[in-house]
């Protein structure tokens, strides 16, 4: 097109026609005409990547299914390259084919975001295309454009947010129906929460690749996933939810990142004791929520269905707009990257929180006392201790303690594993308290 000529439509393909795909041909059918008037242009899907053209497909006539990546890379006629294939691999090497033809991008593939972001960038300034990628983290949920636009006036300190809709049901269910951990895995993958292959979710790695994008991105400086310290929900039980009930929190399994200035930054995935009043405790069930903490806004989050065909295709067809505005402006890479800090890593060793500590000791005198030294050798300070449990000639005893190094909880837990009176570390799990002095 020459410059100041009118653009009448734009033409793309896009590349997967899983749960997602199907959606955004929904959202672009049923909305139409708003998204014409809204990007001024009209929009046309010319061609879809899928595995078997053959297969029916309902309510999904008169679309062009190929087979073949080459029919959509090459087309000179297609502008903008949806790719919802997931996964890195071709995923990666077919967006970057399409921004060398002069294609734009949009993504919501965070495995390549996360691992590969700094390439995607640099493909999309030498080859003067866009790159899209809000879908990737939160699914309908919109923060990277936020963070990007909104509240770039910030000095972020802090982005902290529920990010995984599985862990989220499944703790959710834990402490609304005292199930064990097993049984809400089961109940999950019966309803398509959770994949025949849990791991990705209940071992924090999929949070762990959202909080990578989203650190880069509120902080200016690149984390990738394998800076993320991560821990799972696997070992989380009743018990620990239960407990957590008692002394006014709930369990969720938070992604966290922190600027904490000369210390570095701060970025993991793990589960944590959330106060019953923090904003994000009220959030349940398979929805997300993220909260951001910023030097003039103070404190946002951000709410909603973190996943799911029509809330994540809401937010890719919505990158496809802002891309197709550009182009009529003859424009590209408003929202380039941000990443031109160099901050370093704060080593998790080096973190700070509280804890909570669940024992299995002996029953007998002087065990308290003993357990306090293991602490107190490591200047672990106790806030509190509890018994309730009697197991025959064993008792369990839960503490909680002022915020301390990472470090120094870890050597502590180590000398309390020696202890002969201790028969078992049941749990250790993070207290999530900001208001505490002290914690980064």
């Amino acid at each position: 097109m020459m410059k100041g000529e009118e653009m009448k439509e734009i033409k793309i393909g896009m590349l997967g026609f899983g749960t997602v795909g199907t959606g955004v041909v929904r959202v672009l059918r049923e909305n139409e005409r708003e998204i014409t008037a809204k990007a001024g242009v009209k929009l046309t899907l010319k061609s879809v990547l899928v595995r078997d053209a053959k297969k029916e497909r309902p309510y999904m006539e008169g679309l062009h299914l190929t087979e073949n990546v080459d029919e959509i890379l090459n087309d000179e006629e297609i502008d903008i390259v949806i790719e919802l294939l997931g996964g890195i691999h071709p995923a990666r090497e077919y967006m970057l084919v399409a921004m060398e033809k002069g294609k734009n991008v949009v993504t919501a593939n965070k495995d390549v975001v996360a691992q590969f972001g700094k390439d995607m960038f640099e493909a999309m300034e030498k080859y003067g295309v866009d790159f899209h990628f809000e879908a990737s983290v939160g699914g309908g949920i919109p923060i990277v454009m936020p963070l990007k636009q909104c509240l770039t006036a910030n000095r972020v300190t802090e982005i902290m947010g529920i990010i995984n809709g599985t862990t989220n049901y499944m703790l959710s269910q834990m402490a609304e129906n005292g199930s064990d951990y097993d049984s809400v895995l089961k109940e999950a993958q019966a309803k398509g929460y959770a994949e025949a292959n849990p791991a990705a979710d209940v071992e924090g790695l999929d949070a762990a690749r959202k909080i990578a994008i989203l650190a880069s991105i509120a902080f200016n400086t690149r984390i990738r996933f394998e800076d993320v310290s991560v821990e799972g929900i696997t070992k989380v039980t009743p018990e620990d939810i239960e407990y957590a009930k008692a002394l006014g929190y709930v369990v969720k399994l938070l992604a966290i990142g922190r600027d904490c200035g000369e210390a570095g930054v701060d970025v993991r995935v793990h589960p944590v004791f959330l106060p019953k009043a923090h904003p994000l405790a009220s959030v349940n069930d398979v929805y997300n929520a993220i909260f951001v903490r910023g030097n003039a806004i103070g404190e946002a989050m951000f709410y909603g269905r973190g996943a799911g065909s029509l809330p994540t295709a809401s937010a890719v067809v919505a990158d496809v707009i802002d891309i197709a505005r550009d182009m009529q402006l003859d424009t590209f890479g408003r929202l380039h990257c941000t990443c031109y800090a160099h901050k370093s890593l704060c080593p998790v060793e080096e973190t700070k929180a509280s804890y909570y500590v669940r024992l299995l000791v002996d029953d007998e005198p002087g065990v308290l006392a003993a357990i306090a030294t293991a602490f107190g050798n490591h200047k672990v300070s106790l806030k509190s201790v509890i018994q309730t449990r009697r197991y025959k000639e064993r008792a369990e005893i839960v503490a909680v303690t002022h915020v301390v190094k990472h470090r120094k909880m870890q050597e502590a837990a180590a000398d309390l594993e020696k202890l002969a009176v201790v028969s078992e570390i049941r749990s250790i799990i993070r207290v999530e308290n900001p208001q505490e002095d002290g914690a980064c």
